[in-house]
């Protein structure tokens, strides 16, 4: 016992820091990677992976040699594969590795004044979009709004139609109301700007979405899969408005609830107050 534990003492003293900050480091890659494909297409194709490295193995034992070669093969090229069959989550973690806070370093920082009419803007984007919610829901006319942030989305907004104009209920009602040009599509707002409406918007690959909802629901859960855009909702059947953020659709919101979380989001000072008060858990329909 006594020469174990002095072994023991011996391989820790032998530990650099270096090496401590190497293990957290892989850790939180690992962890990182489980985050992300975990609930996705990609878990099951991890689970191939795995099936093509126990017939590599069993194949190496047993002396298989056409099956070793056809497993060797598949594993040499195996990282190609890997990129082409992977490509969607692989953009997806490149882009919220990009979402660095680059507004820290002076030289990225935003000009008082600038942030000032930034948040000026949004505020009064953010009045035109609850104001146009209300009539929305309750004439059951179906509307579907991202919210750009950090992500930016030019190549959705290709998609689609510039308007780049003031936001407004009577716009936003203009855009989505039944046999208009846009009312199809998806509306784009940068800036508080209602920057391009009748976009087209990449469908979730969620196989665990309800059949309950329609097609505006998979792209708003698609969109916010693939950026870090705020999408909103409003269901053409039942006239119920949703969310869609990180990859999750909450639904049953009412106006006040969405201008609470659009102010938070996209309101610094707003953003500044809430982080002072305890928080309110609202009530959601179920």
């Amino acid at each position: 016992m006594g020469e174990t534990w002095i072994q023991f003492v011996d391989v820790i003293r032998t530990v650099r820091l270096a090496d401590v900050i190497d293990v957290i480091c892989i850790s939180y890659l690992v962890y990182k990677l489980v985050s992300l494909v975990r609930e996705t297409r990609a878990a099951q194709l991890i689970k191939g992976i795995l099936i093509i490295l126990a017939a590599y193995l069993i194949s190496d034992l047993a002396r298989m040699q056409t099956m070793q070669f056809v497993m060797e093969y598949i594993l040499n090229n195996g990282l190609i594969v890997l990129v082409v069959v992977f490509q969607p989550e692989l953009r997806r973690a490149l882009e919220q590795v990009g979402r660095s806070k680059f507004s820290k370093f002076g030289f990225f920082a935003i000009h008082p004044d600038t942030e000032q009419e930034l948040e000026q803007s949004w505020q009064g984007a953010i009045d035109a979009i609850c104001e146009s919610l209300e009539p929305l829901s309750s004439q059951k006319i179906g509307a579907l709004m991202v919210i750009e942030r950090k992500t930016k989305l030019g190549e959705i907004i290709k998609t689609g139609t510039i308007i780049d104009s003031k936001p407004s209920m009577e716009l936003i009602g203009n855009v989505f109301f039944p046999n208009s040009p846009l009312h199809d599509g998806a509306m784009i707002i940068r800036d508080g700007k209602l920057y391009a409406a009748g976009c087209f918007l990449p469908l979730s690959e969620n196989y665990g979405i309800s059949k309950q909802l329609g097609t505006r629901h998979r792209a708003s859960l698609g969109m916010s899969e693939n950026s870090d855009a705020i999408v909103l909702v409003v269901s053409e059947e039942t006239g119920v408005i949703s969310i869609a953020r990180d990859g999750v659709l909450k639904r049953n919101y009412t106006p006040q609830n969405v201008r609470e979380l659009l102010e938070k989001e996209l309101l610094p000072s707003k953003s500044a107050e809430s982080s002072d008060k305890k928080p309110v858990f609202w009530r959601i329909k179920k």
